[in-house]
């Protein structure tokens, strides 16, 4: 049983549509293991707010950057905003800024969904 249902922002499937099929598929198959079990070699807690799933193929750090959803009590989401490979020992700010961005914004066009109901 999962634990979480996971689903991508368009970033995510610009990045995963780049990479060759047996990276995307290892990225995959990472994303759906962390919904079964705690393992922060693959889903690790970056600050307060933002997560990585984490992928090593290849001698690559492949890395999607995600935020939870628990607004529904039933379906805990994790969105994953965007990717990238990782070219350094430190996660790059900026990137945990977009991630932060986006999840802003998510959140902004959810609750205006929500009032036009």
């Amino acid at each position: 049983m999962y634990k979480f249902k996971v689903e991508f922002l368009r970033d995510v499937f610009d990045f995963l549509d780049q990479l060759d099929a047996k990276a995307r598929d290892k990225i995959l198959f990472n994303i759906d293991k962390s919904k079964v079990i705690d393992d922060k070699k693959i889903f690790k807690k970056l600050n307060s707010d933002i997560w990585e799933f984490r992928t090593l193929f290849n001698k690559k750090q492949y890395r999607l950057f995600a935020f939870w959803d628990k607004s529904d009590k039933k379906n805990t989401i994790v969105i994953a905003t965007h990717g990238i490979v990782k070219k350094s020992q430190k996660t790059p700010g900026k990137d945990i800024d977009k991630a932060i961005e986006l999840m802003n914004k998510y959140f902004k066009e959810k609750n205006k969904d929500y009032e036009n109901i």
